[in-house]
Formats: structure tokens, C-alpha cells, sequence
């Protein structure tokens, strides 16, 4: 009599290895999802990190951050700077806040015209001084900026109250990790 060794894998075990899959596709793709609208609003972090540094470099008198913001905002016919996921970036031209506002269309799960607002702080002896109030004075100290989503929780913990709310905040799992 010949023995018959199995050859492959039971239903059972083939029914076992499916479930598992479903279970980590399941866990999976709602993680990777949120991943790629954060990776999206990067390029927005990234076109306001440019408007930052010209406030921080150029903007030592009132006169100055308005010309600045002028200039700036003028851009891209009045839209400051654009790409495939930032419809505009401008600089307030009072208090020198940077607002990136995003492109739902095609980053995905975020409300429609989303903001991230960056709010310029100078670090003084007293702590921190918005800029608008800073450059009115003649003290001088190193600038700072405080950013804010819909929850604004890390900002309000360094004691960098929002100036200006967004129109429509980012929600604080899509923004990074300063700005939640």
C-alpha cells in the first residue's frame, strides 16, 4: 500500500492566510491613505517656508513687511506662490502671518480651501511678542513662529496664541507635527 504525501495547503489553511491578509489590508490602507494627503501638504509647508524666511530676513519695519508683502502677494497674479497642491500662499502685510492655503481637489480628504496659518513671534526677555507689536518697538531677539490646525494644542503649550484664525483650519492628523 502507498502512503500519499500531502501536496499544498488545506482550504483551512488557505481561508486562514486570506483572513490575515484582510485583517492587515484592513489596518493598512486607512494609515497609508492619511500618509499620502501628509506627504501632499508638505509642498504647502514647503512654499510657506519661503515666504517665512523673507519676513524673518527682510521685514525690520513695519514699512519694510509691507512692501515685502506687497511684493510678495503680487505674484502668480495675486496668488503669492502656487503649485499642484497650494492654490496660494500670502504674507499679511500688518502682522507678517504666512497663510498656505491648500488644493482639496488634489490632495484628497481635507476640507475645501484648508489653511495653515504661521503667526512670526519675537522671542524677547518677556517672552514671546507677536511681530506686529515687536517692530514697533526697538528691542530685538530671535524670531519664532507659532502654527495652528484646527486643534492649535503644541502652539498654545509654547505660549503662541494665534493671531489670526484659518478660515478653514487644517485638521491637526494632516498637519505636522508643530502645527497640531
Amino acid at each position: 500500500m502507498k502512503r500519499f504525501m500531502q501536496k499544498g495547503f488545506t482550504l483551512i489553511e488557505l481561508m486562514i492566510v486570506v483572513a490575515i491578509i484582510g485583517i492587515l489590508a484592513a489596518v493598512a490602507l486607512p494609515a497609508y491613505q492619511d500618509y499620502t494627503v501628509r506627504a501632499r501638504v508638505t509642498e504647502g509647508i514647503s512654499l510657506a517656508t519661503g515666504a517665512k524666511k523673507l519676513v524673518e530676513t527682510d521685514a525690520q519695519t513695519a514699512i519694510e513687511l509691507t512692501a515685502l508683502a506687497t511684493t510678495f502677494n503680487g505674484q502668480v497674479g495675486g496668488a503669492g506662490a502656487v503649485s499642484k497642491y497650494v492654490t496660494k500662499v500670502q504674507i499679511n502685510a500688518a502682522t507678517g502671518e504666512v497663510t498656505a492655503t491648500l488644493n482639496q481637489a488634489n490632495i484628497g480628504a481635507i476640507p475645501a480651501g484648508a489653511q495653515l496659518v504661521y503667526t512670526p513671534y519675537l522671542q524677547l526677555k518677556g517672552g514671546p511678542v507677536a511681530l506686529k507689536a515687536a517692530l514697533t518697538g526697538t528691542d530685538t531677539g530671535t524670531m519664532d513662529w507659532g502654527c495652528a490646525s484646527d486643534t492649535n494644542t503644541v502652539g498654545a503649550n509654547r505660549k503662541l496664541p494665534v493671531i489670526t484664525k484659518a478660515a478653514t483650519p487644517l485638521p491637526a492628523k494632516y498637519a505636522p507635527s508643530e502645527c497640531r
